[in-house]
């Protein structure tokens, strides 16, 4: 992977202002861009910590301003999408449920994003959507990036500063999420359809 290689070029370079920017970058990316895979960096950031030596801090900040970077490219798409859906008075079953639930539940989920792999940016949209305030959004963002930056940091100093290692139980996590969640997906979608279908025979 061409931003793995690159940063890895960069091991032996102390708080090295240019690996800063490019995790930055790639944490930002994520979410704009959700199949760039954020997470291998992120592992890699955390090896580096520990075996090159890099600063905690230096490179804790520079994830920390790319994800709040993203979450607010997200947050204002989801914003814009209200704006027109209201304008063209479209509607969704499914997206006012999903838009309900945020405005219900929306610091919980905005909490959990960072654990949930592949869909994070949606969580964004979502609560743009919601009508949520850029300040709870940007706080319940940050903190959830930092939460899973320290456990991922804490990981790679368990593990010894083992890039290969690492990567593994990241890529085990990822999968095993994405299995969840299609598997809430498909319930919750089952669920709409029965109650649809059952609101069909009363109404008959």
């Amino acid at each position: 992977m061409p931003i793995v290689d690159t940063l890895t070029t960069w091991v032996g370079h102390e708080d090295s202002l240019l690996g800063w920017f490019a995790l930055a970058g790639s944490a930002t990316i994520e979410y704009v861009f959700p199949p760039f895979p954020g997470d291998v960096v992120t592992v890699l950031a955390a090896s580096l910590v520990i075996a090159a030596a890099w600063s905690w801090y230096g490179v804790l900040t520079a994830l920390m301003l790319g994800s709040v970077v993203g979450c607010a490219l997200t947050f204002e798409l989801g914003v814009r999408w209200a704006k027109r859906r209201d304008e063209r008075g479209h509607k969704s079953r499914q997206l006012d449920r999903l838009v309900a639930g945020f405005r219900k539940h929306g610091a919980v989920y905005l909490v959990l994003n960072r654990f949930v792999p592949g869909v994070r940016s949606a969580f964004f949209v979502a609560a743009g959507l919601a009508g949520m305030s850029r300040r709870a959004v940007y706080l319940y963002g940050a903190l959830s990036a930092l939460l899973w930056n320290l456990l991922l940091f804490a990981a790679g100093a368990a593990l010894g500063a083992n890039y290969a290692r690492l990567e593994r139980l990241v890529t085990t996590y990822t999968t095993v999420a994405l299995f969840t969640l299609g598997v809430v997906v498909v319930v919750w979608f089952g669920v709409g359809w029965l109650r649809k279908r059952r609101g069909r025979h009363r109404e008959d």
